[in-house]
């Protein structure tokens, strides 16, 4: 099983990085040669040669690859630098030991995707105490006010959840047993998403959910658990599975068990490069997602505008993102403190796949 996990695992971060086009270590650092090198604020009210640490779930994901990416390019417009660092396993244990060294290293900011809300909360604290500027993206941290932080919020969390039930509810006549296939147990964005999704059902009242299972974002235990809901449930007529991990290996199976596809059917959040061959061969007729570049990117920008103190986590203070414009922080609404919002995800099907490369 190890075998198999790390020649999938290999493949995947292989395939987003020549998407991206560029080579990403598992803790690498990409600096500029622009900007000015003295750390004066740039044209854009932010300051050079600063220096971000950007921690994803985990360093092999292709999402997270593409987001880091993103990061990369942004600090790379201002003449700062990111440092990628993460463990390979999606706990909050793995990604401690990279706080601890973006502490150590004096950056000016970390930028985050949590793979719990509150276990990764007193490392975060030391960060801040520290004079590190905190940015959330992907999946949030739950903190109370300490540590203060922005979240990167990709698209609208309710939205986000309620759209997955919709585009289901819709190829399914909304009727039928369903599952949803996720992340991290612990994962906060999937959590929430999920607690949409389950308020959503309301409105289907012929639509069961009969099981959540998850598979770590990882593609052997997201086949292992998708094996176990086929064989528990027979009568299943759909999965939901708001990771890209997770709906690209419930595809691959899919495509090749064309008896259980014709029964089965699956949407979520996936990759268009990913997918687009099973929305080809009709295992999948719709997904939706934003792109995860476009996330990191907005990160990167927000992590140097409020390091430079450009911006700030007040209700409507602005800061500039590159070619992406500008954006407006929110104020806090339920669990979610100050954030600012990339843009509504996009639905994928056959009409429109070809568009999208990444």
């Amino acid at each position: 099983m190890i075998a198999v996990r790390t020649v999938r695992r290999r493949a995947a971060v292989a395939l987003a990085l020549t998407l991206a086009g560029t080579t990403l270590a598992a803790c690498s650092s990409s600096a500029s040669t622009s900007g000015d090198p003295t750390g004066a604020p740039t044209a854009t009210g932010v300051k050079a040669g600063q220096t971000v640490y950007f921690i994803p779930k985990d360093t092999q994901n292709p999402y997270e690859v593409l987001a880091d990416v993103g990061g990369q390019k942004a600090l790379k417009e201002v003449g700062g630098k990111v440092v990628v660092s993460s463990g390979t396993a999606d706990t909050a244990a793995a990604q401690i030991p990279s706080i601890q060294a973006a502490i150590q290293a004096h950056a000016s900011a970390i930028v985050i995707a949590a793979n719990d809300p509150s276990a990764l909360c007193p490392s975060l604290n030391q960060a801040a105490q520290a004079g590190i500027k905190i940015v959330s993206f992907d999946s949030d941290i739950n903190c109370g006010s300490s540590p203060a932080h922005l979240f990167i919020n990709q698209a609208d969390t309710q939205t986000i959840g309620t759209s997955e039930v919709d585009l289901l509810a819709k190829e399914i006549n909304s009727t039928g047993q369903i599952a949803i296939l996720s992340a991290a147990a612990s994962a906060t964005n999937q959590n929430a998403w999920i607690g949409y999704m389950k308020q959503q059902l309301s409105k289907y009242p012929n639509m069961k959910l009969v099981s959540t299972v998850y598979g770590n974002d990882d593609p052997a235990t997201s086949l292992t658990v998708l094996q176990g809901l086929l064989s528990a449930y027979p009568n299943l007529k759909g999965i939901i599975s708001p990771t890209t991990v997770g709906i690209s290996t419930a595809a691959q199976y899919l495509s090749t068990h064309k008896d259980v596809a014709a029964k089965v059917t699956l949407t979520g959040l996936g990759l268009p490069s990913q997918m687009k061959s099973y929305v080809k061969d009709g295992t999948v007729k719709s997904f939706e997602l934003w792109n995860p570049s476009n996330l990191g990117y907005l990160a990167g920008y927000a992590a140097v505008s409020l390091a430079s103190g450009s911006a700030s986590l007040q209700a409507g203070s602005t800061f500039k993102a590159g070619t992406l414009g500008s954006f407006t922080v929110l104020a806090p609404s339920g669990s979610t403190g100050a954030s600012v919002v990339l843009g509504p995800p996009t639905v994928f099907d056959a009409s429109n796949i070809d568009q999208f490369n990444f």
